[in-house]
């Protein structure tokens, strides 16, 4: 009788853990479905992966600031780059920049005021 009380709660104890194993199995078996549907980009990001590669390609000989500045122009769809006006108050800039030389406060700030107006 006591032999067959132990083999009752042997066979209870292991059940679960086997039900479970069972639950675990069909479970790997169905993950691989759901990570592939998970794992396809849409349209919109083919796209911009698209363009990043465009875009990266192009910039290969750009280095620092200039392709940061190049890069961001490329993926918002402005293939040139910086416009002409935007390269022109840029070099107005550097120019005055360098004109400001040792002057500081106000006194900067009213001279490159007036050279970038002119």
């Amino acid at each position: 009788m006591n032999k067959m009380i132990a083999a009752l709660c042997f066979a209870l104890a292991i059940a679960p853990a086997m039900a479970q194993d069972k639950t675990k199995t069909d479970d790997k078996k169905a993950a691989p479905a759901t990570e592939k549907a998970k794992k396809e980009p849409s349209e919109k990001q083919k796209a911009q992966q698209e363009r990043m590669k465009d875009c990266n390609a192009k910039a290969s000989d750009k280095k620092g600031d200039e392709r940061k500045a190049f890069m961001s122009s490329c993926l918002k769809g402005e293939t040139e780059g910086a416009s002409d006006k935007q390269k022109s108050q840029q070099n107005k800039m550097t120019s005055c920049n360098k004109e400001a030389g040792d002057k500081k406060g106000d006194e900067r700030k009213k001279f490159m005021s007036e050279c970038l107006k002119g």
